[in-house]
């Protein structure tokens, strides 16, 4: 805590407070970042919230509403906060953003983290059904997305094999999703070995590959190890998005 300056905006405050209080912890951030040259992670929790608030203030002014009764101005108020993360000329500091907000009714379509998927370079999704079954960090993987990673993976960042084996993993994991809505109209007992083998691969991958304990402290090359490991499970046919040559290095080792 020596180490965190924080900004609370409590529910039965001002909404005007909640409308500012982001842009002061954004404010006292660059400060600290591109004044005093320091590497700041702001959390900004929740933005629905700050959002709501908004519609609360733009509705008392009597603007005309947009979209489920937010204002037509949302994504540039959203953009305006979200692009003040990153760095400047003549400061060795950083400013890191994770904005976190909650999906109403898990509609990821809803304004809110809609607009926010197209600001930001990336999103985690957390799923209440990996969260239910015990896995942490629960993160859904196939709407989650980082639209950076390509330029800081592969050789010369991480490991060549990298990003084909990213590419793979989440091509065999869409796949177990098929499989298992398919299992749920003819029961599993009727799929193709195939698909039963995608399910076991989906099991393994929540299980081992996604889930990682509070205290287990797993590196890169570790990740990929574990990666190919399970992708090992399935036929050698079914790897599509891996080149030969990185399949014989790695498949079944």
């Amino acid at each position: 805590m020596q180490h965190v300056t924080m900004l609370l905006n409590l529910s039965n405050d001002p909404i005007i407070e909640r409308t500012l209080t982001p842009r002061c912890a954004l404010t006292v951030a660059e400060y600290l970042a591109f004044e005093l040259n320091m590497h700041i992670l702001v959390i900004m929790t929740d933005m629905t919230s700050y959002a709501e608030a908004l519609r609360e203030f733009s509705s008392s002014k009597g603007e005309i509403p947009g979209r489920k009764g937010y204002p037509g101005y949302l994504y540039s108020d959203l953009a305006s906060m979200y692009e003040r993360a990153g760095m400047i000329k003549g400061s060795t500091g950083s400013l890191t953003q994770i904005p976190i907000l909650t999906m109403p009714n898990d509609d990821i379509t809803h304004p809110v983290p809609d607009l926010t998927g197209y600001i930001t370079e990336g999103q985690i999704v957390l799923d209440r059904g990996l969260q239910n079954q015990g896995f942490y960090p629960p993160v859904n993987v196939l709407p989650s997305l980082s639209r950076l990673m390509k330029d800081g993976i592969g050789e010369g960042f991480t490991r060549a094999d990298h990003p084909a084996l990213s590419n793979q993993l989440f091509a065999s994991y869409a796949k177990v999703i098929d499989a298992r809505s398919l299992a749920s109209v003819i029961g599993e007992e009727e799929l193709s070995d195939t698909d039963k083998k995608y399910l076991e691969f989906g099991r393994q991958f929540e299980s081992t590959f996604i889930n990682q304990g509070f205290d287990e402290n797993r590196d890169i090359s570790q990740s990929l190890d574990l990666g190919w490991k399970l992708l090992s499970t399935l036929p050698r046919s079914e790897l599509d998005r891996v080149d030969d040559e990185l399949l014989d290095q790695y498949y079944g080792k």
